[in-house]
């Protein structure tokens, strides 16, 4: 049976925020999942992903895990991305384009960020599968492993925001500097991956657009 939860409005972030700041991640972990009816948490399996995969199931186990597979990440992310699961017991969700990364390198190829075709290619690599994803379960928290200083959008954010169609978006490390996040998967014996490629980015401060303002 669903538990009645009061969604927080546009107005209530700046508090809440205020209040979650000094607040540790499995702190603000539990408050999220508190207020949830159907949370998700996503990843792509890049650079210190273990840390907001092992926060969120130390606080529910079984969370839907949606892993939105380009088709073109390296053979030492597919490699770590399976220690993941494996260790962390991962309720994993595969989404992944509906054209296979074979046929698109006949039509398109990777296009740079100056060609015309590049945004049909991220909305196939990534903005489908995800779209897809989100409308399959309906989540109404959404945890991710944003943090300050990744880019200029992330920058305006906070540990709640509002992502895509309104979800309560979740970042419980955003004000959690590399340094810190290395102490962090090194005190729970986590795996990270460097060798990580996201195909519809030029540039590691560049978005693709899963995280730009709600709609």
């Amino acid at each position: 049976m669903s538990k009645e939860v009061i969604k927080p409005k546009n107005e209530d972030l700046t508090e809440l925020n205020a209040q979650l700041k000094n607040r540790s991640p499995q702190e603000i972990v539990e408050w999220a999942i508190d207020v949830a009816n159907q949370p998700v948490v996503t990843t792509n399996f890049r650079p210190y992903e273990a840390s907001i995969l092992h926060a969120v199931v130390a606080v529910k186990p079984d969370i839907h895990v949606i892993w939105c597979d380009t088709g073109y990440n390296t053979p030492q992310t597919y490699k770590c991305a399976d220690k993941i699961i494996q260790q962390l017991n991962l309720n994993i969700d595969l989404y992944v384009p509906k054209q296979s990364t074979a046929w698109r390198d006949v039509h398109m190829g990777i296009p740079s960020v100056d060609d015309e075709a590049h945004g049909e290619f991220t909305r196939q690599v990534k903005l489908e599968p995800f779209e897809r994803a989100m409308a399959e379960h309906q989540p109404d928290v959404w945890f991710t492993n944003l943090r300050k200083g990744q880019t200029a959008l992330r920058d305006n954010l906070d540990i709640l925001s509002f992502g895509r169609g309104g979800v309560l978006k979740v970042s419980p490390f955003y004000h959690w500097s590399d340094e810190e996040l290395d102490n962090y998967m090194a005190e729970h014996n986590l795996p990270n991956e460097f060798k990580y490629y996201d195909p519809t980015k030029a540039l590691e401060n560049r978005e693709c657009g899963l995280h730009l303002p709600a709609e």
